[in-house]
């Protein structure tokens, strides 16, 4: 979830004169969308199934008893009567399966209750020599919330939720479908998946929601969800959909973000915009000054250009949006790193979780708040009862302590509860500065923007992006057998892949679709790759990695690989 920068610092990044002042400029005109971005890291449990291989011994016994030519006394009438078949039995140690949209709870797919841990990253080779706060004044009373077994479990089952719906966004959202019903199916999935439907008082305090869906499309930069009252918008081939969501646990929130589209237009932009979130993560360690991570960020991005109707836009970093730490139940902590150039000398600190984001535009690079509001926040000092004027303010009031805390919502959750009658109250609490109203933030009509996100863990030893699937230790499925698609992970190093920016997909068909979705090609085209043994048929790649040697088709769309390794050909997207 992006933050704004503060209103103090955001002087710092923004140009003098205001985007906003004169006449809106022909920036963005470019056909809206861009590629399907996969993410990949969501490893399902294993395939479940029936054991189909139960025979009916008396059934094999006659056919043997035929194929020999003897025949019983009385066998000639019998064999006259239909034989009744025993149904077969099913296999009762089936392992489960993550249904489509995801409802199966983690908690049965990992029984144990042990969770995977997220991709592991070292400091460099500067960290062991760099003063930094030893344990006793890292926190008072020397606590250390990351190096706690329960917390850390929390936090990957949290992780693990946002990937396998994710994953089932990026699979099955399509053009044609609402707003309102992504927004829901990604909502109704997450409490699935806690096995926590979060309608009883304090049960959503537990396990749920980190915030509010985002879906922002287009100019739209961040800030927006479907509520009660707007006009339901419809996903369109040519748009670009933010899609922002966060999961927590006992408070411990997990806030990761990608972009979709089915446009190659914009490959570009969402490329840049990737590639500045993964710098960031990788500057990203313990003592490291913000301001030189944003400077790493700001570099990355805009060293991209996007070409619209043959004129090329540079991708501008979002000036006064930010990245975060995060704290328990609160996803907006007190640090914050922008994404241009900048002289905060702030460090950051062992112990601490930050939601590495970036935001780029083709726009001027800058937000102005637009029409509704996306959701609503209790200010962190507020009183454990409050005395208004309206007793709807107070019931209302009640009910958001009692079901939210101060995890950000929106009235759409607030509906879901049976709360009626309640626009009165909401004003009534927004104006004596109780709740915080978030509003949807836009660039200049007609630009287009991306936005990456993850979360990851500063922890003693290395930093941890919790968010992504790990891609050093195997991934198992609900039978504690080693996932088909984490056997081969290893395959990325031989065949000269950097492990951080491409995921393994299960299927030729997964390749195929994601290909034939950015290009507009049929499914499961052909195309031939030559080898010093032959040739080999591919579905629909775009670039091979056979025998050690690349081929590319076309050179601009290298939307993911496919590689001959042990006579096994494996599918290879970019990662989120």
């Amino acid at each position: 979830m992006g933050s704004k920068t503060p209103d103090d610092e955001r002087h710092m990044y923004q140009d003098r004169d205001s985007p906003f002042t004169a006449k809106s400029s022909g920036i963005g005109g470019e056909k809206r969308g861009a590629h399907l971005s996969r993410d990949g890291d969501g490893c399902m449990a294993g395939d479940g199934g029936t054991n189909d291989d139960d025979d009916d011994d008396d059934e094999e016994a006659a056919k043997a008893t035929a194929a020999l030519g003897f025949v019983s006394v009385g066998s000639a009438d019998a064999s006259k009567k239909k034989k009744r078949k025993r149904p077969k039995r099913k296999n009762k140690a089936a392992v489960l399966k993550q249904s489509s949209p995801p409802k199966v709870a983690l908690a049965d797919l990992f029984p144990s209750g042990e969770y995977p841990e997220g991709e592991k990253l070292s400091y460099g080779s500067a960290f062991g020599t760099t003063a930094r706060v030893t344990a006793p004044e890292l926190r008072r009373g020397g606590h250390r919330p990351l190096e706690d077994s329960t917390v850390l479990n929390d936090y990957r089952k949290a992780a693990e939720v946002h990937r396998q719906v994710r994953q089932w966004v990026q699979q099955t959202v399509k053009p044609g479908q609402t707003l309102t019903e992504i927004a829901t199916g990604i909502e109704d999935s997450v409490r699935a998946l806690l096995g926590n439907p979060g309608l009883e008082p304090g049960e959503s305090l537990k396990a749920g929601l980190g915030f509010p869906t985002g879906l922002a499309l287009n100019n739209c930069v961040a800030h927006y969800t479907p509520n009660p009252g707007q006009k339901d918008i419809v996903l369109q081939h040519e748009d670009v959909m933010k899609v922002d969501f966060g999961v927590h646990i006992n408070g411990w929130i997990v806030d990761s973000a990608f972009t979709m589209s089915f446009d190659p237009t914009y490959d570009n932009l969402l490329a840049a915009v990737r590639d500045a979130t993964n710098t960031g993560i990788k500057n990203a360690g313990i003592d490291v000054r913000i301001s030189d991570v944003s400077a790493a960020i700001q570099e990355a991005m805009e060293s991209y250009e996007v070409e619209i109707r043959g004129k090329l836009f540079p991708v501008k970093p979002v000036r006064d949006l930010c990245g975060h730490d995060i704290k328990r139940y609160r996803i907006h902590g007190e640090k914050t790193i922008p994404f241009v150039k900048n002289s905060n000398q702030t460090k950051m600190e062992e112990g601490e979780v930050f939601a590495i984001e970036t935001f780029g535009s083709t726009g001027r690079g800058v937000t102005r708040t637009g029409d509704g509001i996306y959701g609503y926040g209790l200010s962190y000092d507020t009183p454990r009862q409050v005395s208004l004027p309206l007793n709807s303010a107070n019931r209302l009031y009640k009910t958001i302590k009692e079901n939210f805390g101060t995890i950000v919502f929106c009235r759409r959750y607030l509906d879901r509860l049976g709360c009626d009658r309640y626009l009165a109250g909401l004003n009534c609490l927004v104006s004596n500065g109780i709740l915080e109203p978030h509003q949807p933030l836009m660039d200049i009509p007609g630009s287009y923007s991306a936005q990456f996100e993850h979360t990851i863990l500063l922890r003693e030893s290395h930093k941890e992006v919790i968010s992504r699937a790990s891609t050093t230790n195997p991934r198992y499925d609900g039978n504690g057998q080693v996932c088909d698609k984490c056997r081969f992970n290893t395959a990325l190093c031989k065949i000269g892949l950097d492990k951080t920016a491409w995921e393994m997909v299960s299927t030729p068909r997964e390749a195929s679709m994601a290909w034939a979705l950015r290009t507009g090609y049929g499914f499961n085209t052909p195309i031939m790759a030559t080898t010093s043994t032959g040739q080999v048929s591919t579905p629909s790649p775009i670039v091979h990695f056979i025998a050690g040697s690349r081929y590319t088709y076309p050179a601009h769309y290298p939307t993911f690989f496919v590689a001959l390794y042990d006579t096994t050909i494996l599918y290879f997207v970019p990662r989120t």
